[in-house]
């Protein structure tokens, strides 16, 4: 596969803590990557830097052979990356279709309003949003934000689409189905980095996974050789919860 993304030693510090150090890795084309670790060991700092939040203070970030290094996030959407983000940001007194067509709007493809409106509603009807289509975003459920996230930059047309724990708080229902859209979108040519805590699910999504832990690359491979790295395995024991569903993904 075509290496999409490709991180070089990518470092980044915020005053005494060192969020993120020498990290490398890349993501192939039409892969889900998964990027696992403990809380804190700098998932979120990560995503921040690919998609320009931060600038990181070492390192060479780029996509589609194209340096986009500290980039401004409205140019790396331009390049056709889209997030979602962990803590769901809907504009709230916008209709769902409404949010989607802003996604567009602002995507790689700069689309004018008739054609970010169909864009939009490509969007809703992947994400199984269609019949809420005209709701104002306030009204939805925790599991139907989670999915106007995820339609709203799908909307943005992306390479890549980096999921930010779509599925944290959702029903074992609502994950059920939020995964099935995840494989549809991958199925239309959509490359995929996701931050997930269940591990179940992600370990039976991604092709591969990166595991991070103090900031550093601490193991990657196929889902299987991750879930028993002798490594990984540890830096997971102080949540018991998590070690045991783990050990439970390789099972």
């Amino acid at each position: 596969m075509t290496a999409l993304l490709v991180l070089e030693k990518v470092g980044k510090r915020f005053g005494g803590l060192q969020a993120v150090k020498d990290l490398s890795f890349e993501v192939r084309e039409g892969e889900i990557l998964g990027l696992i670790g403990p809380n804190g060991a700098g998932k979120s700092t990560l995503f921040n830097l690919i998609n320009g939040v931060f600038a990181p203070d070492t390192g060479r970030i780029t996509f589609v052979g194209t340096d986009i290094t500290g980039e401004k996030p409205y140019r790396v959407a331009r390049h056709g990356l889209a997030r979602t983000h962990q803590i769901v940001q809907p504009l709230t007194n916008m209709t769902v279709l409404e949010n989607c067509t802003v996604g567009a709007c602002f995507g790689k493809d700069n689309l004018p309003l008739h054609r970010a409106r169909a864009a939009a509603r490509d969007a809703v009807a992947v994400t199984g949003l269609q019949d809420r289509a005209e709701a104002r975003a306030s009204q939805l459920t925790i599991a139907g934000k989670k999915r106007l996230e995820l339609a709203r930059a799908l909307a943005a047309q992306p390479k890549l689409l980096m999921l930010d724990e779509v599925l944290a708080g959702l029903n074992p229902t609502e994950v059920e189905h939020m995964i099935g859209v995840i494989r549809r979108i991958r199925e239309r040519g959509v490359t995929i980095l996701m931050i997930e805590h269940l591990m179940q699910a992600i370990m039976s999504l991604s092709d591969r996974i990166v595991v991070l832990n103090f900031g550093q690359k601490l193991a990657e491979g196929v889902p299987a050789e991750v879930a028993q790295h002798p490594q990984v395995i540890e830096a997971y024991l102080g949540n018991p919860k998590l070690a045991a569903e783990l050990q439970g993904s390789s099972a």
